[in-house]
């Protein structure tokens, strides 16, 4: 099973590519959320553009099998298996990907790859083919999201990447997964994990619902606009809190489903969302929410779990240095996608480290 187990050895010998090759240093909720195996629950889509089908075309990846060590549950409970690593991930046209390419990274570096079970966000009923021919043993299910759930609560954002209904999904996997499944991993579909995977899934959350790597430095009152700031009905929201409120990227978190369920933090998110919709607070997607319900509250993970942010700003895309310390996830957070720049023939130096687990299929 290919897998790395040290990561400073990789980013040395593809630091070296890059310092050795000159063109790497240029540079009201309404329809019903339905969860199957795209049974008869799902409502015809319109069929791919060309665009779309040229992204269908993916090599297989290898067969990785569990390690002699790995727990396996005796029987088969299917996705209710207490042995399984939940990852939820989204798929769509656009980011299919950057999501193959995810999954690839998380399989190459687990123990015990046939341990985890992957759960699709979709809101196009064409993507199981792709995946379940391009990883044939993968332990998955999709789950159709509907965009009229949402979509009439999201509002206008910096870069309208943001405002796709399918950004906004994470806010109901309590409902959409099933309810056997207490704990998920939530990742993006713009990074890739260098380390196992069981690891993260470990991490206690405590009384926390959600646990996430946070950053303190960061200027947390730029996060909400100046009407949120000077209007009373909301500038205390984050007074009495257990923590400081700090900045959490959404793209990488641990969710305990089960106290989500409990204390019902959809609807919490969306009446933020209502709020948002009116009053204009803040400026940008669906991360404020999460900030105004969860800041202060986050089980904190050590940053090696995010290392984001190197897809540049939320505009120009820019290259992005890596942070200093430890690396078990790569996360290329911003409007700069290494696939993109790869195939537009300006990388970044550090996509190089993206680009092994790239499955696509170049036409010639």
């Amino acid at each position: 099973m290919l897998w790395i187990t040290e990561f400073s050895g990789f980013f040395s010998a593809a630091l070296a590519v890059i310092l050795l090759s000159p063109s790497l240093q240029s540079f009201s909720p309404a329809a019903a959320i339905r969860s199957s195996h795209l049974d008869a629950y799902f409502r015809p889509s319109p069929p791919p553009s060309d665009h779309s089908l040229r992204n269908f075309s993916y090599r297989e990846s290898p067969i990785l099998r569990n390690a002699d060590e790995c727990r396996v549950s005796g029987g088969d409970h299917g996705v209710c298996n207490p042995s399984y690593v939940h990852v939820a991930i989204t798929l769509d046209f656009v980011y299919l990907r950057g999501s193959i390419a995810a999954v690839n990274s998380i399989l190459q570096h687990s123990a015990c790859p046939e341990s985890i079970f992957f759960h699709f966000l979709v809101s196009e009923t064409t993507l199981e083919s792709v995946i379940r021919s391009t990883f044939p043993r993968l332990n998955l299910k999709i789950y159709y999201f509907a965009p009229e759930r949402v979509q009439s609560l999201i509002s206008s954002s910096v870069r309208q990447a943001l405002e796709q209904p399918l950004n906004y999904a994470r806010n109901y996997l309590a409902e959409l997964l099933e309810p056997c499944v207490d704990r998920v991993i939530y990742l993006d579909s713009d990074l890739v994990v260098i380390d196992d995977i069981a690891k993260l899934w470990e991490t206690g959350l405590g009384p926390s619902t959600i646990g996430a790597p946070e950053y303190c430095h960061a200027n947390f009152t730029s996060y909400f606009n100046e009407v949120f700031w000077f209007d009373e009905r909301y500038n205390e929201t984050f007074k009495g809190r257990s923590r400081k409120p700090c900045y959490f990227n959404t793209g990488v978190m641990v969710i305990d489903l089960k106290k989500w369920r409990r204390f019902e933090y959809t609807k919490t998110i969306e009446r933020w969302m209502e709020i948002q919709k009116v009053e204009r607070i803040y400026e940008l997607g669906s991360l404020p929410a999460y900030l105004l319900v969860f800041a202060g509250h986050v089980a904190p993970i050590s940053h090696r779990w995010n290392q984001h942010g190197l897809g540049g700003d939320k505009v120009k895309g820019s290259c992005r240095d890596m942070h200093d310390g430890p690396v078990s996830l790569l996360h290329w957070s911003g409007s700069g996608k290494p696939w993109s720049r790869i195939d537009a023939k300006h990388p970044c130096p550090l996509d190089s480290l993206w680009e092994p687990y790239d499955l696509y299929k170049h036409s010639h």
